[in-house]
């Protein structure tokens, strides 16, 4: 194995470890801010189950959606076009968790890679078939998000209410961290295809191993990696969506909680199982989408500025993405020559 290629792979692992740190700063919102946000969980507490979980997910079921970034979107990714796409997803990620906006990593890794399928081919460097039906599933996600919260809202009512207006919350409280392990869980299994899965096909050419080995690896890699950024930037959007977009009960937390577990779960689960591969929603529509609905459920007021700044964010993602991806992977070929 020569020197260049030696370099490659570590630049590569360095920049996926890199997203997957971008990953647990932005996203640890996801599962934990209703765990938080309802005041069952202490923030520390909150995060090492994220990390915990989360890892499960990657490590068991992370390959499923690793094929769908690494290789739906664009035919095909060359060493290059890896790596600029890597950094700038994790450049635009950052600069977001650093001013606290709970964007999506999926968003900004697919709009990355559409950047560099327009650098090398142009627009029919783009598998806009498989395109499209990623971006449905970031429009239905956080409305089935919202619709499910609203559905185990009432139909907990039926079951539970009598018991927690009583002034026992326990078992509200109980199934409140439960939906956070099982979020953490579903949210490891589809998000850490974001932070590794271009460079699964890079790797598999590089003749390192087996496909299934590869992912293994770096499924394990991204784990790690969202787990530190996590407790490292995870509060700065914890905060976000905990306290800012509506305040949460333990009761409303629980319903929010297994209602964006439920919908990330289903959708990584179910397109594998008929498709091949599994949509890489965005998380993070699903949790603000389920922290909305518990919020219209209850009753509770939406704060409207909020939501609105964290849709500019969603809404500027993929066209920012995508412009650095194209200027890097340009910059790059001139001066590789």
């Amino acid at each position: 194995m020569g020197d260049a290629t030696l370099i490659v792979i570590a630049v590569g692992l360095a920049l996926s470890f890199y997203i997957a740190w971008c990953l647990g700063a932005n996203d640890a919102a996801n599962p934990t801010n209703y765990a938080v946000g309802s005041g069952v969980l202490t923030l520390k507490k909150a995060l090492l189950l994220f990390a915990l979980f989360a890892s499960l997910g990657a490590m068991l079921q992370g390959y499923m959606v690793m094929k769908t970034i690494g290789k739906g979107v664009v035919a095909d990714i060359d060493v290059v076009g890896t790596l600029t796409v890597m950094l700038a997803a994790g450049l635009w990620i950052t600069l977001c968790t650093y001013k606290g906006m709970p964007i999506s990593t999926s968003q900004s890794i697919v709009g990355a890679v559409i950047g560099y399928g327009l650098a090398i081919r142009g627009w029919v460097g783009v598998n806009w078939s498989v395109m499209w039906k990623v971006v449905l599933s970031w429009v239905a996600s956080p409305l089935l998000a919202i619709v499910m919260t609203m559905l185990i809202y009432r139909f907990a009512a039926l079951m539970l209410y009598r018991r927690y207006a009583g002034g026992n919350g326990r078992l509200v409280s109980f199934l409140l961290i439960a939906s956070l392990c099982f979020s953490a869980y579903s949210f490891g299994a589809n998000d850490v295809g974001n932070a590794t899965g271009v460079f699964v096909t890079v790797m598999t050419k590089l003749g390192l191993s087996p496909e299934s080995h590869v992912m293994l690896m770096l499924a394990a890699l991204g784990s790690a990696g969202i787990m530190l950024g996590g407790f490292t930037w995870g509060y700065r959007v914890i905060r976000t969506v905990a306290f800012r977009v509506t305040r949460m009960d333990p009761y409303t937390g629980m319903a929010a909680g297994l209602g964006n577990a439920l919908n990330v779960y289903l959708f990584t689960t179910i397109p594998y199982l008929l498709i091949g591969y599994g949509m890489p929603i965005s998380t993070t529509h699903s949790s603000v989408g389920s922290v909305i609905g518990a919020g219209l459920v209850k009753g509770k007021g939406i704060d409207r500025f909020t939501v609105l700044l964290i849709s500019a964010s969603w809404l500027l993602t993929v066209p920012v993405a995508a412009a650095l991806s194209y200027f890097f992977y340009g910059l790059a070929c001139l001066a590789i020559g």
